[in-house]
This record gives structure tokens, sequence and C-alpha cells, in this order.
């Protein structure tokens, strides 16, 4: 004998018909609760979570800038176009390519962030940071580190330093990159795009 179909209206219950409706109706109303469910769900629980596991208030970043795409050329061409400036600052090429992610990445990537104290920071980590007055963190490599403890950084598709890299403090410091996920980031950044553009 062919069992009953489930449908809404065969639930009795109202914490039934719901769960139905959530998680087997095939309907665009549906689709947007599940969506705006998957939001809250991780805003409010993954997000927290993960920052009290890898002691960080950004457990996952967005790369939302081109400030450290090589743009596709490979380690030799980008050497030859930007390692000038690096070698001033004291970093030869055989340092950079023992870098993490000495290749860049690219706008749309993301990255894991797990918390780091300021005495484990070293030339080459990619840290993140935020800055009064950006909305999103900033997420550039460390190219020295001053005597009083602060950090600078610079994006490696940058001609140079910002003003606010020369001297980044540890209070600015969320952690650093440590996992990276190609692409992941394209959410986050069309998001913040349509924002912006209609913000206009």
């Amino acid at each position: 004998m062919e069992k009953p179909k489930c449908t809404y209206e065969s639930h009795q219950s109202k914490p039934a018909k719901l769960w139905h409706f959530v998680a087997h109706e095939d309907s665009w109303q549906s689709f947007l609760v599940d969506a705006v469910l998957v939001i809250i769900i991780g805003k409010f629980l993954v997000m927290p979570g993960l920052g009290l596991i890898l002691h960080t208030n950004y457990p996952l970043v967005a790369v939302v800038s081109s400030s450290m795409d090589h743009h596709g050329k490979d380690f030799s061409q980008w050497w030859f176009e930007n390692g000038k400036w690096y070698e001033e600052n004291r970093i030869s090429r055989t340092q950079f390519e023992k870098f993490y992610k000495y290749n860049g990445f690219s706008k749309g990537d993301a990255f894991a962030v797990v918390g780091v104290k300021s005495d484990k920071v070293k030339v080459g980590d990619v840290l993140v940071y935020q800055v009064q007055g950006y909305p999103d963190p900033i997420i550039h490599r460390v190219i020295a580190i001053n005597q009083d403890g602060t950090f600078q950084t610079k994006g490696d598709a940058n001609y140079g330093q910002i003003s606010f890299e020369t001297s980044v403090s540890s209070a600015q410091v969320q952690g650093k990159a440590v996992l990276f996920g190609p692409w992941l980031g394209w959410v986050k950044v069309l998001a913040t795009d349509m924002m912006k553009f209609f913000l206009r």
C-alpha cells in the first residue's frame, strides 16, 4: 500500500506545519525564509562560536579589495615589477617566497582567521586588523615590526604603504589569516557592492 504523501495540510500541529514549510516546501517564500534563517544563524550563532574557538572577532573574512592581487602574474614577473620596493625595505626575493600566500590573493577570496599574540606575529604574516573609518577589516601583509612593537603592513598590489600602515597597534589586530578559500567571499563582496550602489 502506497504511503500517503506528506503535505503542509497533512500536519496537525503548528510546529510541524512550520517545519514542513521551512524544510520541505518548494516555493520562493520558503526559499526566502530559508535564506534569512541561514544568515541569522550564521551571524548570531556560527560566527560568534567560531570567534570564541579562534580567539577573534573576525573568524572568517572576505577579501573586498584587490590590494593583494598579483593579477595572474607568475611570481617572477610580479617580483620583476615590484621587488625593488621590498629590497629597499630589506626584504629579499628568497625571503618573500617563504611568506604565506606569497603569490597574493584576489577580491572575493576568503580566509579563516585565528587570534594571535603580538610577540607571535612575524614579517610575511597576513594580518587582519581594523582601521578607524574603514567598515571592513584590512587584510595586508606584515613587512616590518617597529621597535615599539607596532607593525608595518602593505598590500602586495599597492605601490607603497597607506599612511595608517606604518604603525598598526596590537589593539587593532584581529588575528592572522591561516586558511584560504578561493572565491568563497563573493557573497559578501556582491552584497557590499549592492549596498554601496543603492546608498549612492
